[in-house]
């Protein structure tokens, strides 16, 4: 099973044969386009089912399917974590709970970005096996406020304790903050790098990871400011 997050930075209609290319089960496209805007090219090959969240019909969060995988929205998502949902995946050897996330609630005093994942781990009953959580987290340790409750950190320290951890840290035995590896280009400059964008797994399915793989600045600048994380499975 391979499961691939990308931000698009909008307009993924006209890009989604670049992504599509690596041959996603499930893929999670933040700042994508309503469902009704997206028309494919023939040679584009066609979801199996299509989430779609948000209140910009340019630029909201999609989730994806293809092969044999189903999609369906759990009921109790709450809409007040913007934009964390929760999807129930089945079709493959194992059902599992995606959490697709693009961090981003502008209207929030708490927090826009990270802090939108804290209360929504807290939120939802997080189970220890058969979870993943994938998108953007607009987040990373570096820019943890000492003082403030829900940073990145502490967003990392909760999942753990659940056993949950980051693929592409676990793969590449990497420190968080510390990252050799960007997946966002601020303004598509290669000289500002940073880690945004992250698949965390629960520990059932990390004992699966067989692949994980950034993709390069040099081939992705010319779609987006964001490079994709392909995290890939074995199957049972």
């Amino acid at each position: 099973m391979k499961i691939i997050t990308w931000n698009c930075n909008m307009a993924f209609r006209k890009k989604a044969g670049a992504i599509l290319a690596y041959n996603p089960d499930i893929l999670v496209v933040p700042e994508c386009e309503h469902p009704d805007k997206l028309k494919f090219s023939d040679d584009v090959q066609k979801p199996t089912d299509i989430c779609w969240f948000g209140e910009n019909t340019n630029k909201g969060l999609g989730i994806f399917s293809y092969n044999h995988f189903k999609l369906k929205r759990i009921r109790t998502h709450n809409p007040a974590f913007k934009m964390i949902v929760p999807i129930a995946v089945t079709g493959g050897n194992v059902a599992f709970t995606l959490f697709a996330v693009w961090a981003n609630n502008p209207a929030d005093p708490d927090g826009v970005y990270v802090e939108q994942v804290w209360k929504a781990i807290n939120h939802y009953r997080l189970s220890k096996k058969h979870t993943i959580l994938a998108g953007d987290f607009n987040s990373n340790t570096i820019w943890d406020r000492k003082y403030r409750i829900g940073n990145h950190s502490h967003v990392v320290d909760l999942l753990h304790k659940k056993g949950i951890t980051s693929c592409y840290h676990l793969h590449f035995d990497q420190l968080q903050g510390k990252e050799q590896h960007p997946t966002h280009y601020l303004y598509r400059h290669q000289d500002k790098p940073y880690h945004l964008d992250y698949c965390f797994a629960s520990a059932d399915l990390t004992c699966k990871i067989q692949s994980v793989e950034i993709g390069e600045f040099d081939y992705w600048k010319q779609y987006s400011d964001h490079v994709p994380v392909i995290v890939n499975f074995a199957d049972d």
